[in-house]
């Protein structure tokens, strides 16, 4: 599942190795953030790096798979001991979070968000969970602000896929396929909407390329 996984997303998604550095450089240092839950560890890129970044921290993986939730751990075990003793791995959809008010200080996320339908209830959830001055930063597939900029940003993402080395057209119909299926592109702005009605401030998209961007928002 790894070597299939990671290697369909490091060939779909342009610039994807630029997209995770740039969370990682948006995300606070180690003692501001002794409470970390990732939403979508997946096959635990980003967990992996969750783990060496933070290395005293106590995570909390969280992905609607069981079989991602137990891939991330085997691979969290195996590279870091330690952080994997004082972790969390929770198989269960981000619209189910049961956690404590203020449980976390970081909340974090890697192309996954855009699976939820209802952002505004989810931003305030995850508002809820985390303590003052926490900190949100996630990155995902963002729709276009006009429907003239998504299909062109679309179109794009689709040309990037078919260059050589990249994706088969097998590979670009599930892909095509899993989205009319299952995602749910929100706007940038309606996402800072949410944000803000949840009481998030210091919104920002710190970095953008076609469909794909980050953003970052405090809890005061």
């Amino acid at each position: 599942m790894v070597e299939s996984y990671d290697s369909l997303i490091q060939r779909a998604v342009p610039r994807y190795h630029e997209m995770t550095d740039r969370l990682l450089d948006y995300l606070p240092t180690g003692k501001s953030a002794p409470r970390i839950l990732e939403l979508g560890c997946g096959t635990g890129n980003l967990s992996l790096r969750l783990a060496s970044r933070f290395p005293d921290a106590a995570v909390t993986f969280v992905d609607a798979s069981p079989q991602m939730v137990d891939l991330t751990r085997s691979r969290i075990t195996q590279r870091h001991f330690q952080t994997a003793a004082r972790a969390s791995f929770v198989t269960t959809r981000f619209e189910a979070l049961e956690f404590a008010p203020s449980s976390f200080d970081l909340i974090t996320s890697c192309i996954a968000l855009h699976h939820v339908v209802d952002k505004r209830s989810l931003y305030q959830r995850l508002f809820s969970l985390l303590s003052p001055a926490g900190t949100f930063r996630f990155a995902d597939q963002l729709a276009g602000s006009s429907p003239f900029n998504h299909e062109f940003n679309w179109q794009r993402w689709i040309d990037y896929c078919r260059q050589d080395g990249h994706c088969t057209e097998a590979e670009i119909q599930s892909l095509l396929d899993h989205a009319a299926a299952h995602d749910h592109y929100t706007p940038l702005d309606e996402h800072f909407d949410h944000l803000h009605g949840a009481g998030f401030v210091q919104l920002d998209c710190v970095w953008r390329n076609l469909i794909w961007g980050i953003v970052t928002a405090e809890k005061p």
